[in-house]
């Protein structure tokens, strides 16, 4: 979406490129800035490919994924971030020579990116367990996201044996301007706070709502556009 400047933007687990970044307005935002978005859905998800092989989903694929496009496009002056699991995506990518300008990390915390297991865990359980969950829950509310984005269950278990942890040593050595965006009230993988207390040119910046919700807001848009233009 648009002309310019080149942002890749990587959507959050059981989304997809549509859901979070041009139903709730947040790329055209970006795009009226100056800026060609560029969405990629990932492996397992939206419009890309959703195998059920084991083969198809070694770890750190969404990574190697993630560079390949890079390559794919020839963006050499760029900008990159994501939602959650994008959030986390970009951050591997960092961590194996991605060299954007400007970084955006959105609905992640620290703990989110060293300790992967934990977070995974909890969507291994919703997915294993679908259809058993009282109305209301967060497991409910989970599994009912799922329903909305059409996910294929089996391809997005497959998805979490490709999480790989991030050492924090390698989460401190990102030096590129970082936006660390979050609700609120989210801390499913973490406090962003921590992380962006991490990052050497790290920037905290709260809009309302939890993890499921933030993304909604037009907050969320602005303030990843004001970030990139600035």
């Amino acid at each position: 979406m648009g002309e310019g400047r080149p942002v890749v933007l990587i959507h959050g687990y059981f989304s997809t490129a549509f859901v979070n970044w041009i139903r709730y307005g947040h790329a055209e935002k970006v795009a009226e800035q100056g800026f060609r978005v560029i969405m990629p859905d990932l492996r397992g998800h939206g419009q890309s490919a959703r195998p059920h092989d084991a083969a198809s989903y070694p770890a750190d694929v969404l990574m190697r994924d993630g560079l390949a496009l890079i390559e794919h496009l020839g963006l050499g002056d760029y900008d990159m971030g994501g939602y959650s699991l994008g959030g986390r995506t970009t951050v591997r990518m960092l961590a194996n020579g991605a060299s954007p300008r400007r970084v955006v990390i959105s609905g992640m915390g620290l703990r989110g990116l060293t300790d992967t297991q934990g977070r995974g865990g909890y969507f291994r359980r919703v997915l294993t367990n679908l259809g058993s969950f009282e109305r209301g829950t967060p497991e409910w509310l989970t599994e009912a996201f799922l329903k909305t984005t059409e996910g294929d269950a089996e391809a997005l278990l497959r998805i979490l044996d490709t999480f790989v942890d991030t050492p924090r040593e390698d989460v401190a050595a990102i030096a590129q301007p970082t936006l660390v965006l979050s609700g609120v009230e989210d801390e499913d993988n973490g406090p962003a706070g921590e992380l962006a207390d991490l990052l050497p040119a790290g920037t905290l910046v709260e809009v309302p709502g939890n993890h499921m919700s933030a993304v909604t807001r037009p907050e969320l848009g602005r303030a990843i556009a004001a970030f990139l233009a600035a």
